[in-house]
């Protein structure tokens, strides 16, 4: 009777495995779209990690502009737009809380696909990729939600 209930235990064991992985891998957050078609949420500089990133590393796109760690409400008004380039004019309030100056800044936006683009300030030039709230640190998860 034991040699039976192994191949049974076995089975169900792979198949709540299975259920369990699919479950975890349902993406509930919202679908790209926006100024850039981007999907909402976190990018980090594409040479870090998702749950490692330095301030300086991290991007929010929420449809209407991109923000860094230290600016917050942006908002894109697009110059020009040729296929996957954008030259827009960001305004952001420059602080991460509390009140403070909008700032304005032209700049390049290059959309590769729905979770990548890179951003040319000047002469600097940064490629963001998007990251999955559950790579993200605790801190960066929060502000992702």
């Amino acid at each position: 009777m034991k040699k039976q209930l192994f191949p049974t235990i076995a089975i169900l064991a792979a198949a709540l495995g299975a259920a369990s992985a699919a479950v975890a891998s349902v993406d509930t957050s919202p679908k790209p779209g926006g100024v850039y078609r981007l999907k909402p949420g976190i990018y980090v500089n594409d040479k870090v990690d998702c749950g490692a990133p330095a301030n300086a590393d991290i991007r929010q796109y929420d449809g209407k502009g991109i923000a860094t760690a230290h600016t917050r409400a942006c908002r894109v008004t697009v110059r020009s737009h040729k296929r996957n380039t954008y030259t827009v004019d960001q305004s952001c309030i420059d602080a991460g809380a509390g009140p403070a100056p909008r700032r304005s800044q032209r700049q390049q936006v290059i959309v590769q696909d729905a979770l990548t683009f890179t951003q040319v300030i000047g002469r600097d030039r940064t490629t963001y990729r998007y990251c999955p709230v559950y790579q993200l640190p605790e801190g960066l998860q929060k502000a992702a939600r």
